[in-house]
């Protein structure tokens, strides 16, 4: 949403990509197995967690220190593709809890004697990450979408800065006191 309001649609469909990526090292850890060292391995999981925590308060201190009302580009040269996927990569990549889900929601859908097992969890990772994609993208449309309304009011660019910065460190200190 904030690649929609900021940037416009292009770069909200972006961003949903990179998010959507961000996906896969966690599918595949929890398929290949990998899953279990963070379930089992309290260190494991503590060290990802606060790598996640770490992240999430650079992001909103990022976004609280920004002067002014949200930065929204309307110039011509808007931040390349690859920053925008490598942003959307590392908020994925940094929750520690998607590694988990994978863990326990794939196994539900697949039988333990199932000669295709791996390849059943595939489809089903592929599915969750097909439904990730469209669901991050209409969320960024209806931000760019709305984008004009809300940018002509520098107050509300002001308070959603502030939203945004608050939403990152809720986040942030919700990882930092989960347990598991």
């Amino acid at each position: 949403m904030a690649a929609g309001f900021s940037r416009g649609a292009r770069a909200s469909f972006i961003a949903a990509v990179g998010c959507t990526l961000g996906i896969v090292p966690h599918m595949i850890a929890a398929i290949t197995g990998a899953a279990a060292l963070l379930h089992t391995s309290a260190t494991a999981f503590q060290t990802l967690k606060y790598l996640g925590v770490a992240y999430l308060l650079y992001m909103a201190w990022s976004t609280l220190r920004e002067t002014g009302a949200l930065a929204v580009e309307t110039d011509t040269a808007p931040r390349s593709a690859r920053k925008v996927i490598a942003s959307g990569i590392l908020v994925n990549i940094l929750n520690p809890k998607l590694t988990i889900f994978f863990f326990a929601f794939l196994p539900q859908f697949v039988p333990a004697a199932s000669p295709n097992a791996f390849l059943r969890m595939l489809e089903l990772s592929a599915v969750f990450m097909l439904l990730t994609l469209v669901v991050f993208v209409g969320y960024g449309r209806f931000a760019a979408a709305i984008r004009e309304h809300v940018i002509s009011s520098p107050r509300v660019l002001t308070w959603m800065r502030r939203t945004f910065a608050g939403a990152f460190g809720a986040l942030g200190a919700r990882l930092a006191f989960t347990e598991r």
